[in-house]
């Protein structure tokens, strides 16, 4: 049985993008980030300006700023249409955003007291996120800008009419807007700078497995040319082998001597069983694919392959049920049935007394699950499962069998789970979605 190698490679995104579909969402998750956060700020100017116009009696210039307030509604209102275009969202687009609130956040203190205002540390807040959401170019562009406009709040800003000092503690509206201040600092920035973080976590772990995945797929790539290379080696002294053998079966000792013809057939039968496998190692190599696909059903398929397997292993004990239900057409893959044959081997090996096979279908996918009785799964292949060279069998070069299996789900959109069973043994299921093995444009449930 051969290894197995992947299907068409075009059913999976490359690696490059697959990190770029990461960073778009990372920047989409972020864009949500500053649009929640600047709805609290909103319902936080709103408290702010009725509590200090309402409840301390200081004279602001109310109009213009629920003006301001106004305007920065309709920016997040815009910035919400904008994000569920699910369109990727720039640095520069997350940049311009904090310069706008950073610019309705210098109105607002223009109009009510400039840097003499406790809420002057707000731009704390937007350095900060700027630090963790933007390179470093933005981020100091931030820093510039928020210093300049802290700075001309201080020149040109219309005074309040509140005393920066008093005996009287949180008495003092100013201190008690510090104390504010400080408190919807230190919240906001644990709230939102914790979600942004496990944003950046969250696209670094899978910005990790893709790499990782690359990795592996370059491996295989580089087995399959060698596999390749070696069946093109192997093709001509199998041809040879097969043409003398057929010679020796005519010749007058080997005709009569009935045990040496048995041992001749033998030889030209494994002759022949090398000869299929190297072709089918070409053939999952991507040549004469053509030439051999036909098209087939998927109970079809699986009954051949098991057909084929229980042939190669007549001493099989193998128990087959195939509940897949509604039958659809697919076109025959080498791929796929050696990935399946690699399967039963490994079962086979673990437990020659008995193994199971069962196709079933669980929703739009196809589900195989392969039983055995043998010792099961060391709990070092469970947690690695799928890494190459994991293996119990203790022979060099083992294990990449369980790790192209993996990988054949994985590029045709499926995956592979693994655990022992509590009445002893393995099982392994391998679920494949039915849009990346049946043919496309045909209905489901109206299936000639």
């Amino acid at each position: 049985m051969t290894s197995p190698t992947p299907a068409t490679p075009e059913l999976a995104p490359t690696a490059t993008q697959a990190a770029s579909g990461l960073d778009a969402a990372t920047g989409l998750k972020n864009l949500q980030q500053l649009i929640q956060l600047r709805w609290i700020a909103v319902f936080g100017q709103i408290v702010t300006i009725e509590v200090v116009h309402y409840g301390f009696g200081i004279a602001i210039p109310l109009q213009q700023m629920l003006a301001v307030l106004a305007a920065l509604i309709g920016f997040n209102v815009l910035s919400l249409l904008r994000w569920r275009t699910r369109r990727p969202v720039t640095s520069a687009e997350l940049l311009v955003g904090l310069l706008v609130d950073v610019g309705m956040l210098t109105a607002q203190l223009y109009l009510s007291g400039g840097a003499a205002n406790p809420f002057v540390f707000l731009y704390l807040l937007q350095v900060i996120l700027a630090a963790v959401l933007l390179p470093a170019w933005a981020t100091w562009t931030l820093v510039s800008i928020t210093t300049l406009c802290f700075a001309g709040l201080a020149i040109f800003a219309q005074p309040l009419p509140l005393q920066s000092h008093t005996p009287r503690g949180l008495a003092s509206p100013y201190m008690l807007g510090l104390l504010v201040c400080f408190a919807l600092n230190a919240a906001l920035l644990v709230f939102f700078i914790t979600r942004i973080v496990a944003n950046l976590r969250e696209r670094d772990t899978r910005l990790a497995a893709l790499r990782q995945r690359a990795a592996e797929e370059e491996h295989i790539v580089r087995m399959g040319l060698l596999a390749s290379g070696a069946a093109h080696e192997l093709g001509t002294p199998l041809s040879t082998l097969a043409v003398i053998l057929g010679d020796w079966q005519h010749l007058p000792t080997f005709s009569s001597e009935p045990e040496l013809a048995e041992d001749v057939a033998e030889m030209q039968a494994q002759v022949a069983r090398c000869k299929s496998i190297v072709s089918g190692i070409l053939l999952s190599a991507g040549e004469a694919r053509g030439e051999n696909s036909a098209e087939t059903t998927v109970c079809t398929f699986l009954d051949e392959v098991v057909g084929d397997w229980r042939r190669r292993r007549p001493d099989n004990r193998l128990r087959y049920s195939n509940r897949f239900g509604q039958d659809l057409p697919m076109v025959s893959d080498s791929a796929l049935k050696q990935m399946i044959g690699n399967v039963l081997d490994n079962a086979f090996e673990a437990s020659p007394q008995a193994q199971w096979l069962e196709a079933a279908r669980e929703g739009d996918a196809l589900l195989l699950t392969v039983c055995d009785e043998g010792p099961g799964f060391l709990p070092a292949m469970l947690q690695q499962l799928g890494k190459p060279y994991q293996s119990s069998k203790g022979r060099p070069g083992g294990g990449l069998g369980l790790f192209l299996v993996v990988n054949v789900a994985r590029t045709l959109g499926g995956g592979v789970t693994a655990r022992n069973r509590d009445e002893g043994g393995a099982e392994l299921r391998i679920t494949l979605p039915l849009t990346a093995i049946v043919l496309p444009d045909e209905d489901p449930e109206h299936v000639d």
